[in-house]
């Protein structure tokens, strides 16, 4: 096994997320089905493909260290990984490939049934270890979708304020920082 093969295999892939999302988030904070374009801000959207939604609600999953099983009706994005967020956009943004290597490296640590070894001696195949690795994706990023829902049911404005995305992220990161220093005590 080679871990930049099951990379590829992996970033071939378009993972799920619940149908009920696609209005309530992904066309309201993005420009979902239309990608990153000069109109995205004048239209209020705090981002460009739902992609980046999804990778946003990814890593709050992660920081929240918890995941939850899709739930009803799903959907995939019509993008594999590998061209999540390669291009430099008329936003003045610039590529990040490197989040999906991040991502991946999260996914390795994070499936618990992965067994690489297993795989390095042929006992599972590579999308065997692949569908492994969606299905924590999936699962954490749908956590962190309930979190954005959750926290628009308390303050529907929250994502409209300049920091609302930065806030919930470092809200977690902090949360874990005092969870671990109270830990040590």
């Amino acid at each position: 096994m080679a871990t930049e093969k099951l990379y590829d295999i992996w970033a071939r892939r378009n993972p799920n997320f619940e149908i009920h999302f696609e209005e309530s988030l992904l066309r309201e904070y993005t420009d979902y089905g239309i990608g990153a374009s000069e109109h995205t801000s004048a239209k209020g959207k705090a981002l460009g493909a739902g992609y980046e939604l999804y990778i946003y609600a990814f890593f709050l999953g992660l920081y929240a260290g918890k995941s939850m099983p899709l739930n009803g009706e799903h959907k995939s994005f019509g993008q594999p990984i590998q061209y999540w967020g390669n291009l430099d956009s008329k936003k003045d943004r610039r590529a990040y490939p490197k989040i999906r290597e991040y991502i991946f490296t999260a996914l390795i640590a994070k499936t618990d049934d992965l067994d690489l070894i297993a795989l390095e001696k042929d006992e599972i195949t590579e999308r065997k270890a692949v569908d492994l690795l969606i299905d924590t994706m999936e699962q954490v990023a749908n956590y962190g979708f309930h979190l954005i829902e959750n926290k628009l049911k308390d303050n529907p404005n929250y994502f409209y304020k300049n920091t609302g995305f930065l806030d919930m992220i470092l809200n977690l990161v902090q949360l874990s920082n005092i969870d671990e220093d109270i830990e040590e005590l």
